[in-house]
């Protein structure tokens, strides 16, 4: 086993291996990840923990999957935080700031705190790319909220109530659609894909066995 670090899961301790993140720490102390985490055949962003380290009044965020554990660390994962997913068709939508006032006008409220960004389990700035989506800037709004993976630990902390992921959602597919540059090598792959012309390749695939799939992929002609 290695050494070995006490942790508090509920509030019940267990020794588990210094070197395993908290979420391979949880299977290794008997729980069973049935959220729905993305590298559990679900979604990334589904394992967002807080944790404190004995001695220490912090509270602290991050994802399970990629945060190590600590000697005397007590940790919760954060239940599904429910936030506002507001109903738009993107072939009608307006790609000017008013969007955001129509969709989503509690940007309008946020006070400054910056406890979205302190709280953010990938780091980012999250009231920077907010600011970006209130003056309408939706190509800066898109590039700097390009990480998040929606685990909602930002929302859960704004006083202002503010669907930060959503936002930042809404934004990447304005700028995907309306204003980055069209790329015509994914768009004739999309065609080919919607033609069928990979249906026999992939069915094939699928009857292979996993190692020879991975010596398939390893092995690849990356394209440059």
């Amino acid at each position: 086993m290695g050494n070995t670090v006490n942790i508090f899961l509920f509030g019940k301790k267990y020794a588990v291996p210094g070197n395993l993140t908290i979420m391979t720490a949880m299977e290794y102390a008997g729980y069973q990840l049935v959220r729905g985490c993305g590298c559990r055949n679900g979604f990334c962003g589904a394992c967002a923990t807080i944790y404190r380290i004995k001695g220490d009044r912090e509270l602290k965020v991050g994802l399970a999957c990629q945060t190590k554990v600590e000697d005397n660390m007590y940790i919760a994962t954060l239940p599904f935080f429910p936030l506002v997913k507001q109903v738009y068709d993107m072939e009608k939508i307006p790609t000017t700031e008013a969007v955001m006032m129509q969709l989503y006008p509690e940007i309008y409220a946020c006070i400054g705190c910056n406890a979205c960004t302190k709280s953010c389990t990938q780091k980012l700035n999250v009231m920077q790319y907010i600011a970006y989506a209130q003056r309408g800037d939706f190509e800066k709004c898109a590039e700097e909220s390009f990480d998040c993976v929606m685990c909602g630990v930002c929302s859960s902390r704004c006083p202002a109530g503010i669907s930060h992921p959503q936002v930042a959602m809404l934004a990447r597919r304005i700028n995907g659609k309306y204003l980055a540059p069209g790329c015509e090598h994914l768009e004739e792959r999309v065609k080919e894909i919607k033609n069928g012309d990979f249906k026999e390749l992939i069915e094939a695939l699928m009857q292979k066995p996993i190692e020879e799939m991975k010596e398939l992929y390893n092995t690849r002609e990356i394209e440059k």
